[in-house]
């Protein structure tokens, strides 16, 4: 499994509406790619937004990040909607998971 971490924050002056319809349209996009497993969004209080995506492997993570219509809008984040972001990624991360008996 390959894992990017995402972290971003919006410029204050961004168009939300427009922002929000472009992430909506690439997590659709996203979904369909070959390699893709999972996507998850949070917001912090401090305006920080921290979005994870699970993929196959490493060359499935790239080969979504060379998407023609994901370039696109790479490019209108930088230019209109993020003060700054940072992407992480990291390949066959160390896992613990539990999961109770009970379900609860």
């Amino acid at each position: 499994m390959y894992l990017v971490v995402f972290r971003n924050r919006k410029r204050a002056d961004m168009h939300a509406a427009a922002y929000s319809a472009a992430a909506q349209e690439m997590e659709a996009l996203a979904r369909v790619q070959p390699g893709f497993l999972s996507f998850k969004s949070f917001a912090a209080e401090d305006g920080e937004v921290v979005a994870l995506s699970e993929w196959a492997d490493e060359a499935t993570a790239q080969a979504w990040g060379r998407v023609a219509a994901h370039r696109e809008v790479q490019a209108r984040g930088r230019s209109e909607w993020y003060a700054e972001y940072t992407m992480y990624g990291c390949n066959n991360p160390r896992l613990h998971r539990f999961i109770a008996k009970d379900g609860s």
